[in-house]
Order: structure tokens, then C-alpha cells, then sequence
């Protein structure tokens, strides 16, 4: 066959034909003769007489691209594909000629078994260096992308399938072939890795889930691989997570959006499922996984804020796309560490490196992660443990914050690696001499968790003392014998380092102090050590005669240097401790010895610290202010250094109160002598803040700080709440009497409550024992809100009001404003358990009831609490105007809006909640500006979610109207009156602003409609009668588009001939006029890229366009005029002269389908002209604009439509 090019045209023709119909026929033998037909076709292109072929006459280049065709066109042998495709690259082809191979090759993949597969993606690569790049790219991804979606679904499907599906495992190693197979083509052909980026962006345009599956995804990664396009890749898929979670987001606020958009899967779903595939060996993937993990929480982690705090990721926020696209940046992390061991240490060091080095910005996420990781595999991670060790050494140059969370991350791989505790140990004992007042407090926080980590031998079992730590040692307790002997010398050690700490300054102290009691639960055999700790720095500044008063020796816990006076002993904290040891002592630890009858010496501490804080309040009690030198004459301005002590210690003495009252509460049992002392304590409290109160006068500084920390445990507070109000047994009542005498006490203790929700919605955690305990404090938070909850209800503000006048709150406007707090904590930390926490709620359960109780929503226990705030808003709107209470309405419209967030938007509750607001809205005219704004967001928020709002847009916008009067001074409104709430005093700024973002919303989803529709245009190449069918999907998107704007258009019109006040609501309306301009032309270019072939515009679209010509445009000139005479200067004509030429591109695009009109004429106004000649000629386009608008625009200012 060599000679074959000398061989006569017809001949090699007749050649060519035979082998041709032996494919066809299916008669080849071993396919072995394939490979002389390249040669013959090749030989056949070089003839350049003509040949009969046919009926007709061919050249040799055309008889070869006919018989080609033939070729593709007859039936393949499934055995002989891989051969016959093989076979073209060695046969010059044209590019057309190669499109009919691709597509023929790329057809028999449905037909071939899946091991077949790759060898063919493997010739069609080669074959496409000759072009078609594009479409063999298109075709595998196609195919496999189907092929995993149809896998999916006889995974997930219940019904039994006739065939027997492929195993998993075998259709992800052929994945993985095919995609090692496409990035080593793209290595040799850089176009090839051009055409997959240019073809996955374009299926971006629309819709971010267009061309993205699991398998394009999983081959993206793969090509990361090449530092060509790696930066290009990640960028994409960057963008188009955070484009899907946007898309979630608006989808999530929209029930018009819901119903036109199927919901569909996801792109952070796919790439966890491509993280979970990747196990099957496809370790090309898994550092592109790695990098986009990391380019994603580096992205969206937290920022910082302006005054330095840091908004951290909370599930109130996490509907935020931000925040999503981060934490899937983490799971992917942590799922690719549990699957490639190869890729831990990478992962390890990376994340760590980031903790180090970062230490200004918030790390929160990668401590996470890091908590996440070491809790999986605390084993597996000794062998990297030289790469923790290594963070140890920048301990003390970290912030306080990192170093606790990171020391609490890595526990539990102290307690397998002796020699990483050992290091850390040496670090901690550094850090305890540093200069640096954080690294010593970093010292402390290091050996408290390592003591309450570390058993000792007889300690009592975490159940007895759980804390949030506790299950991170689920996964590890080796040789845990041996440990707790070990144990004992090891804490010994670290309380006499810790001992040390005691004579540091009072942050350092205060830290020790706030850590002991955690210590002491969970590590009680320590009890000793601490407890003579505590006792003996108290002695140093107690009283010991029993006469002498005061009891407590404050001058010594002041620390002067020259003129700078510092606390030196934050007495009121040490006390706090030993109150909290203490009454933990005696619950747990007593009971158990008198059991064992153990030796009395121990017992000596107690009993001298339960008599010295004994005697401490018997002398506070008697003590007088004076005693203090803190009485009224005294000096407490922040000026003077005098002033500056006294201040000091009249903090110190309120937190020593408030510290002896919990103190007594706890051993009182009832008894009303000790009730009586616990308010004697109070009105010494009460005597110094009032008196700093009046002092510190308008600069309220120091004492709004110290306001923000209660030394009281948020446990004693929910007691004493319960005990206050709910507290009905007989025998308790004459003592209670004595503490509800004071209305005073009642207050100050709701006050603590709020205080206490406050910090935890600040902070995530509260103050004092158990404060980081996130299940104590939610069943604390359940108690106070059972008891806020009762007395709001049960005793309502008007009628406490109306009783005495007292200055300050009342009681129950307290209780209402602590529900609303409690309300978005609980949903901002405790999403998961708002069904217990509705639960607790309910009054009437009974333990009886509890299984049938189960069964009731959370929509329905949720629709049970609405009524009773319903109700009180109800009540309170019921009063005259100046005996409405607009503080109070305020918090309830809050706290409802809060509830309805907890109701199913598909349940009739749902329906029920937003008819009743809406109710309200209509029915009642209240002036005040920030309830009728609080109220009309309530009846926004539903609205979205169980319709478009633009009809209530359009009576609100009439209404504005009827209030406002016209811009025409000689036109009379009719007043439409849909809506109460809409009056003189509230129509504008509050309403007007109010409707028009809600329009800016509105807009916004039709702006995202449009361009999603546009991406499926652009997407449909297709032949025309094809392109016809394909519109047919999208008519119900296009016809709620032209709804929606249509029934804007008369929103605006109503709005531009309001006379509204300059300033915040023209700017507003002439941006949002733009936006409506700007996204009808949008539709318009949609419609003309898309109607070329169908037949012409849709009549609805034509009447909207008409609309807006006749309604919108003439009624905006006027609006123009009207502000530039009232504000009589210029500085708004740039921004609305943009308007009407943005419409005329819409107008002169569809004249095309529209009859122009004949009139051409147009009125010229002296003020506009004379405001034209001044703006030097700038604008002379725009005047044009006004002539195209002439047919429609004769006499604007008169064109009003009278109602």
C-alpha cells in the first residue's frame, strides 16, 4: 500500500467503498484492515482530476469528505469505534469533516460499556488538535455530567430498576481516567484548556448551575494543575459559588422567585460531592481541592469592623452568601483531610500558619477548623505534631482570644503526646516572666485549661460536672491509669506556677480568678489546693476583728505609681470565686465525704470561708457609706486622682454586694432574716450607683461600662426571677414579701436578665460560672423566659403603669424588652433548639403530656406566642394617641417580627399572621415615624414570602398620593385611603422610603429574571423552528416580568406626580426611576435578541413599552420641573436628564414593530430651555430625546389622571 497514491482515482474510490460498506455491514474480521483505509483517503484528496462518483463528478477532496460522510453517517460496530476513530487523525481533514467525526464518535458513547470509554475520549482528544475542540470538550462533560445525574438518581430511588446500574466505584475510576486524559491533552494543546474555560464561563452568564457538575467541577480541579490556568480556574469557581449562594439567597426571600425558578442543585453541593468522589484514587483533584478550600475562607471569612470588633460567623448571619461560601471552604478542608491522608499535614501546616500569622485580622474560622480537624483524628495527627509544637513558640505574641481558642483546639492532642505537652509546658512557663501583659495572661489561660483537662485520680466523673470541653475527649483517654497518677504531680506543679500569678496586676488575677471554679468542677481532687489558694489571698485584705468595720480593707487593692492609680486586687472577683467554689463544695463534694466519714482537717477551709463571708455581710450591712469615705460630698471626677480612687472602690463595693447578695441567696433557705439582709446588701448597691450615677452626670463613661458586667451568675438571676414572680408555696411567702416589697430590687434584677442577654448576643458567652457553657446557659435562658414571659402577660404595662409613677421603665416594658432580646439570641445561637426552647415556653406542659407534645410544630407552638403579643399590640393600639406607649409597641412589633420568622411560610398560620398585619396597617393611623416604619417592614417581610408586593406597592404609592397632593398645584387628588397607616405626618420620608426599596427589590428580581433568561438565549444556538419550541419553557418567566413592571409603571406614575419634600425621597425616587428605565431596556434588548426568529414582540410586552411612553415618561418631565423650581439650583439635572434617554433606546428598538406616529411636534418650556442654555451645551442629545418623545409628550404638565 505504499504505492497507494499512485493508484488511479477510481480505483482507490471502489477501494474505499468496499471498506466503507464492510463497516456499515458490520462484516470487518478483526478491524486489523482498517488501518489502510487512512491511506487510501489520504491518497484520494491528493487527486485533482475529476472522478465519477455517483451519478454526479467529484474531485479528489470532495469524494473524500462524501465518502467520510457516508462513513459517519452508517451504522459503527460498537468493537470497531475506538478503531475508526483512531484511524482519522492519520487522514487530512477539514474542520467540517472533522465536526461529523466528533459528533459521530461522540454518539456512541451511550452504546459502549463504560470501560470502553476513555481509550475513545483519548483518540477524540488527539483527533481534536485538528479542531472541534469545542464540541468534544461540550460532549464528554455532557455525557458524564448525565450519566451522574442519572447515577444519583438509582442511588437516592426507591422503586427497583430493571437494569442493573453501574457500581459507583467503577464509574468514578473511569471519571478519573478520562479527566488525567483531558489535562494531559490540554498540556500539549493550550487552545484545549481556552475552549473548557471559555465554554464553562459561558454557561455562567445565566445561570451558575448551567454547565457546572460534579465531573466539570472535578475536572477544573484537575487542571489547576497547570500554572497556566490555575489562577483563571479557581477564580471561576470562586466566583461561582458565591454567585449560587447569592442566587440561594434571593430565591430564599421570594415566593415570586420560587414559583417561576425550579429549585435545583447546587454548586457548594456539587463540590462536596466531588470531595466525597474523590476518594475512588483521583488524587489529581485533591490539591485543587485544598487551594479552593483556602481561597474561599481567606475570602469570606469574618472582617473586622470599625471600632475593632469583629463580626464573627453567626447563624444569623449565615444566610449571607459570605459566610456561606467560607464555611463550605471549611468542609471541604475538613472532609478532604478525613479522605487523602497524603494531603493532612499540608492542610495542618497551612491552617496553622494562618493562625500565626494573622494574628490582627479574625481567625475564628480556621480555629474551627482546626477544633474540627484534631477532634477526627487526634491519633493520626502525633506523627505532624512537630508542626503544633512549632505554633507554641509564637504563644505569647498572639491576642488572648487566639491563644484560648487555639490551646482549647488542640487539647486533645496533649493527651497523647507527652512530649507535646512537655513543650508546651516550657512555652507557658516563659510566657508567665514576659514583659507583655497578654503573653502572662495567655500563661494563665494555658494552665487553666491544662488543669481542667488533666484528671486527677478520685476526681468525680465529667457527668457530674460537664462542660463544654467535655466531648472533645470522647475520641481519646489513653492509658488513662497511668495518666491520673501522672496527673496529680502535673497539676500540683501548675497550681504553684499559677500561685506566682497572684502578686501580677488585676487583669492577670481576674483571669485566675474567672478560672477556678471550671477547674474545681472538673478536677475536684484539686479542691484543696485552691480553695487554701483563695483563703489565703482574701486574708490579706480581710478584717479579721469582728467589730471593726468596714469589714474589708479597700486601700489595699489600690495600687498608686506617682500620679497613675490602678486597681491592684479585684476583691470583688476574688470573692466571686470563693462564693462559686464554695457553694459547689457543698453541694457536690460534702454530701459525698459525709458518706465516706473522711478526715475533719480538710474541712477547716470551709468552714473559715463560709464564716468569713458570713461575717463580711453582717459588717456591710452595718457599715455606712462614710465608712467607705464614699458618701455624697466625696470627689468621684475622672480628673483628679482621689476621684479616680473613690471610683474604684465604689465599684469594688458594688461587687461585693452584689456578690454577698447571691452568697446569701444561696444559703438562705427561705429564711426572711437572710432576705432582709440581701436587701439591706441591695441598698448599699443601690445607694453607690445612684450616687455615681448623678456624679458621673452627662459624661457617663465609666459607669456604662461597669453596667455592662454583673458579678451575679446567670443562674442565681434565673432563680431569683422565678422565686420573685412565679414562686407560689406557702410557706416561702412571708419571706418573699420582704424582697417583692421593693420594686426597686424587682427592677434591678429583670435589669441583670437584660444585661445578661445582651452580652450573650455580643459575645456568644456570658460572664461567671458556666458562662461558656452553651447548654447551661440555654436552660437558663428558657427559665427567665418563662418567667419574663408570665409577668409581661399576666401584669400589663398599663395597668402597672397607671398605679404609681416611677422613674425609669416598668417592670413589664422591662420584661418585654428582655423577650425581645432572648427572641433573636436564642435564634441567633440556638437555631437547633428552638422546638425545646418553645417547649419550655409552654406553661401548661405537663411530663404526662410530653409524648403527644412532640408532635406539635414549631410553626404551631410559635403561632401560640404570637397571639399574646398580638393581643398586648392590639390593647395598646386601642388607647387615645397621647396614651399610646410608642416604646412599647415598638418592642412588640420587634418581637413578633422575630417570631414570624419561625413560621412555615407554606402553613395557614403563616396566612393568618400576615392578614392580621396587614389588618393593623389598614385599620390604624398612628404619627409615630419608627413604629409605622417597624410595623410596615413586619408586613414587607411576610409579604415577600407569600407574594409579589407590587399591588401593595400600588395602592401604598396611591395613598402616598391622596396625602401628599399633586405636583400641579390646580389638581385635586381623590384620597384612596387603602391604608391607614399611611397619614400626613408618616406618608413621607418613612413610607415613601420604605416603598421604594421594596421596589428597588422588586426590581432587582426582574433585573436577575431577565439576565437568566438572556444566558439561556445565548446558550440556545439552535436551528429556528428549534429556537421557536425552546422560548416556549421561558413564556411564564416572561409574562410575570411584564406583570411585574407593568404594575410598577403605575407605582411610579402615582409617585412622580406626588408632591414629595426634597431631599432623601426625590434622590431615592430618581434613582429607582433609573433602575426601571435601565431594566426595561434590558427587556427590550431580550426581546428583540430573541423574537428575531419567533415571530415579532409579544403583545403584552408592546403595551408595557406603550405604557411607559404615554403613563411614565411626560408625567417624569414634569417631575423635573417641579423639583428644579423647588430647589431652584442645578445640582439634580444630571441625574434625570439620563432617564428619558435610556427609555428612548427601549422606544427607538421597538419602533420597529410599533407604528410611529405622525406628530413630530413638541412644546418647549422657557424655564427648561433657559436651564438647558445654562448647562453650555452639554446636554444636546438629550434635547433630541425630549423631540422623540414628542408624539407622546405634547403637554406633560397637564397630562394628570384624575381619580
Amino acid at each position: 500500500m505504499l504505492e497507494a497514491h499512485h493508484f488511479p482515482g477510481p480505483l482507490l474510490v471502489e477501494l474505499a467503498n468496499e471498506f466503507i460498506s464492510a463497516v456499515r455491514e458490520g462484516s470487518l474480521v478483526n478491524g486489523k484492515s482498517l488501518e489502510l483505509l487512512p491511506i487510501i483517503l489520504t491518497a484520494l484528496a491528493t487527486k485533482k482530476e475529476n472522478l465519477a462518483y455517483g451519478k454526479g463528478v467529484l474531485s479528489g477532496e470532495e469524494c473524500k469528505k462524501q465518502l467520510i460522510n457516508i462513513l459517519c453517517s452508517g451504522r459503527w460496530d460498537q468493537q470497531y469505534v475506538i478503531q475508526l476513530t483512531s484511524m482519522f487523525k492519520d487522514v487530512p481533514l477539514t474542520a467540517e469533516e472533522v465536526e461529523f467525526v466528533v459528533e459521530k464518535a461522540l454518539s456512541m458513547f451511550s452504546k459502549m460499556n463504560l470501560q470502553e470509554i476513555p481509550p475513545l475520549v483519548y483518540q477524540l482528544l488527539v483527533l481534536s488538535s485538528k479542531g472541534s475542540r469545542k464540541s468534544v470538550l461540550e460532549g464528554i462533560i455532557a455525557f458524564f455530567s448525565a450519566l451522574d445525574k442519572q447515577h444519583n438518581e438509582e442511588q437516592t430511588g426507591d422503586e427497583l430498576l430493571d437494569v442493573v446500574t453501574v457500581p459507583s466505584g467503577e464509574l468514578r475510576h473511569v471519571e478519573g481516567t478520562i479527566i488525567l486524559h483531558i489535562v494531559f491533552a490540554i498540556k500539549l494543546d493550550y487552545e484545549l484548556g481556552r475552549e473548557l474555560l471559555k465554554h464553562l464561563k459561558a454557561g455562567q452568564q445565566g445561570d451558575s448551575n448551567n454547565n457546572l457538575s460534579p465531573f466539570s467541577i472535578a475536572l477544573l480541579l484537575s487542571v489547576t494543575r497547570i500554572q497556566r490556568f490555575q489562577d483563571q480556574v479557581l477564580d471561576l469557581l470562586k466566583t461561582s459559588v458565591v454567585k449560587s449562594f447569592k442566587d440561594l439567597q434571593l430565591l430564599q426571600g421570594s415566593k415570586f422567585l420560587q414559583n417561576l425558578v425550579p429549585h435545583r442543585s447546587y454548586v457548594s453541593t456539587m463540590i462536596l460531592e466531588v470531595v466525597k468522589n474523590s476518594v475512588h484514587s483521583w488524587d489529581h483533584v485533591t490539591q485543587g481541592l485544598v487551594e479552593l478550600g483556602f481561597i474561599l475562607m481567606d475570602s469570606y471569612g469574618p472582617k473586622k469592623v470599625l471600632d475593632g470588633k469583629t463580626i464573627e460567623t453567626s447563624p444569623s448571619l449565615s444566610r449571607m452568601p459570605n459566610q456561606h461560601a467560607c464555611k463550605l471552604g471549611a468542609n471541604i478542608l475538613l472532609e478532604t483531610f478525613k479522605i487523602h491522608e497524603m494531603i493532612r499535614q499540608e492542610i495542618l501546616e497551612q491552617v496553622l500558619n494562618r493562625v500565626v500569622t494573622r494574628a490582627s485580622s479574625p481567625i475564628s474560622h480556621f480555629l474551627d477548623l482546626l477544633s474540627n480537624i484534631v477532634m477526627y483524628a487526634p491519633l493520626v495527627l502525633q506523627s505532624c505534631s512537630s508542626k503544633v509544637t512549632e505554633a507554641f513558640d509564637y504563644l505569647s505574641f498572639l491576642p488572648l482570644q487566639t491563644v484560648q481558642r487555639l490551646l482549647k483546639a488542640v487539647q486533645p492532642l496533649l493527651k497523647v503526646s507527652m512530649s507535646m505537652r512537655d513543650s508546651l509546658i516550657l512555652v507557658l512557663r516563659k510566657a508567665m516572666f514576659a514583659n507583655q501583659l497578654d503573653a502572662r495572661k495567655s500563661a494563665v489561660a494555658g494552665f487553666l485549661l491544662l488543669l481542667k483537662n488533666f484528671k486527677v485520680l478520685g476526681s468525680l466523673s465529667s457527668s457530674q460536672c460537664s462542660q463544654s470541653l467535655s466531648f472533645s475527649q470522647v475520641h481519646v483517654d489513653v492509658h488513662s491509669h497511668y495518666n491520673s497518677v501522672a496527673n496529680e504531680t502535673f497539676c500540683l506543679e501548675i497550681m504553684d506556677s499559677l500561685r506566682r500569678c497572684l502578686s501580677q496586676q488585676a487583669d492577670v488575677r481576674l483571669m485566675l480568678y474567672e478560672g477556678f471554679y471550671d477547674v474545681l468542677r472538673r478536677n475536684s481532687q484539686l479542691a484543696n489546693s485552691i480553695m487554701q489558694t483563695l483563703l489565703s489571698q482574701l486574708k490579706q485584705f480581710y478584717e479579721p476583728k469582728p467589730d471593726l468595720l468596714p469589714p474589708l480593707k479597700l486601700e489595699a487593692c489600690i495600687l498608686t505609681q506617682g500620679d497613675k492609680i490602678s486597681l491592684q486586687e479585684p476583691l470583688d472577683y476574688l470573692l466571686c470565686c470563693i462564693q462559686h467554689c464554695l457553694a459547689w463544695y457543698k453541694n457536690t463534694v460534702i454530701p459525698l465525704q459525709q458518706e465516706e466519714e473522711e478526715e475533719e482537717e480538710e474541712e477547716a477551709f470551709y468552714q473559715a470561708l463560709d464564716d468569713i463571708l458570713e461575717s463580711i455581710t453582717n459588717r456591710m450591712i452595718k457599715s455606712e457609706l462614710e465608712d467607705f469615705e464614699l458618701d455624697k460630698s466625696a470627689d468621684f471626677s475622672q480628673s483628679t486622682s482621689i476621684g479616680i480612687k473613690n471610683n474604684i472602690c465604689a465599684f469594688l463595693v458594688m461587687g461585693v454586694c452584689e456578690v454577698l447578695i447571691e452568697y446569701n441567696f444561696s444559703i438562705s433557705n427561705f429564711s426572711k432574716n437572710k432576705f432582709e439582709d440581701i436587701l439591706s446588701l441591695f441598698m448599699c448597691y443601690k445607694k453607690l450607683s445612684d450616687i455615681l450615677n448623678e456624679k458621673a452626670g452627662k459624661a457617663k463613661t465609666k459607669m456604662a461600662n461597669k453596667t455592662n458586667d454583673s458579678l451575679l451568675s446567670m443562674k442565681f438571676v434565673s432563680s431569683l426571677l422565678t422565686v420573685l414572680f412565679r414562686d407560689s408555696i406557702q410557706s416561702h411567702q412571708e419571706s418573699l414579701s420582704v424582697l417583692r416589697s421593693s420594686s426597686e430590687f424587682m427592677r434591678y434584677a429583670v435589669n441583670i436578665a437584660l444585661q445578661k442577654v445582651q452580652q450573650l448576643k455580643e459575645t456568644g458567652h456570658v460572664s461567671g460560672p458556666d458562662g461558656q457553657n452553651p447548654d447551661k446557659i440555654f436552660q437558663n435562658l428558657c427559665d427567665i423566659t418563662r418567667v419574663l414571659l408570665w409577668r409581661y402577660t399576666s401584669i400589663p404595662t398599663s395597668v402597672e403603669e397607671s398605679g404609681k409613677k416611677e422613674k425609669g421603665k416598668s417592670i413589664s416594658l422591662l420584661c418585654l424588652e428582655g423577650l425581645q432580646k432572648i427572641f433573636s439570641a436564642v435564634q441567633q445561637f440556638y437555631q437547633p433548639k428552638i422546638q425545646q426552647f418553645l417547649r419550655a415556653l409552654d406553661v401548661t406542659d405537663k411530663e404526662g403530656e410530653e409524648r403527644e407534645d412532640a408532635d406539635v410544630s414549631v410553626t404551631q407552638r410559635t403561632a401560640f406566642q404570637i397571639r399574646q403579643f398580638q393581643r398586648s399590640l392590639l390593647n395598646l393600639l386601642s388607647s387615645q394617641e397621647e396614651d399610646f406607649n410608642s416604646k412599647e409597641a415598638l418592642l412588640l412589633v420587634t418581637v413578633l417580627t422575630s417570631l414570624s420568622k419561625l413560621l412555615e411560610p407554606s402553613s395557614p398560620q403563616f396566612v393568618q399572621m400576615l392578614s392580621w398585619t396587614s389588618k393593623i396597617c389598614k385599620e390604624n393611623s398612628r404619627e409615630d415615624a419608627l413604629f409605622c416604619k417597624s410595623l410596615m417592614n413586619l408586613l414587607f417581610s411576610l409579604h415577600v414570602l407569600y407574594k409579589s408586593p407590587v399591588i401593595l406597592l400600588r395602592d401604598l404609592s396611591q395613598d402616598i398620593h391622596g396625602h401628599l397632593g399633586d405636583i400641579d398645584q390646580d389638581v385635586e387628588v381623590e384620597k384612596t385611603n387603602h391604608f391607614a397607616i399611611v397619614n400626613l405626618r408618616t406618608a413621607a420620608p418613612t413610607i415613601c422610603l420604605l416603598v421604594l426599596s421594596q421596589a428597588e427589590k422588586v426590581l432587582e428580581e426582574v433585573d436577575w429574571l431577565i439576565t437568566k433568561l438572556k444566558g439561556q438565549v445565548s446558550q440556545e444556538t439552535v436551528s429556528e423552528e428549534a429556537s421557536s419550541q425552546t422560548t416556549l419553557p421561558n413564556q411564564p418567566v416572561e409574562k410575570a416580568i411584564v406583570m411585574q413592571l407593568g404594575t410598577l409603571l403605575t407605582f411610579f406614575h402615582e409617585l412622580v406626580q406626588t408632591a414629595l419634600p426634597s431631599g432623601s425621597c426625590v434622590d431615592t425616587l430618581l434613582k429607582d426611576l433609573c433602575k426601571m428605565y435601565t431594566t426595561l431596556t434590558a427587556l427590550v434588548r431580550y426581546y428583540l435578541q430573541v423574537c428575531q426568529s419567533s415571530g415579532g414582540i409579544p403583545k403584552n410586552m408592546e403595551k408595557l413599552v406603550k405604557l411607559s411612553g404615554s403613563h411614565l415618561t411626560p408625567v417624569c418631565y414634569s417631575f423635573i420641573s417641579y423639583v428644579q423650581n423647588k430647589s431652584k439650583s442645578l445640582n439634580y439635572t444630571g441625574e434625570k436628564k439620563e432617564k428619558p434617554a435610556t427609555v428612548v433606546t427601549a422606544m427607538v428598538n421597538l419602533m420597529q414593530h410599533m407604528k410611529l406616529s405622525t406628530s413630530r411636534d413638541f412644546k418647549i418650556k422657557g424655564n427648561i430651555l433657559d436651564m438647558v442654555l445654562r448647562e453650555d451645551g452639554e446636554d444636546e442629545n438629550e434635547e433630541g430625546t425630549a423631540s422623540e418623545h414628542g408624539e407622546q409628550n405634547k403637554e406633560p404638565a397637564k397630562k394628570k389622571r384624575k381619580k
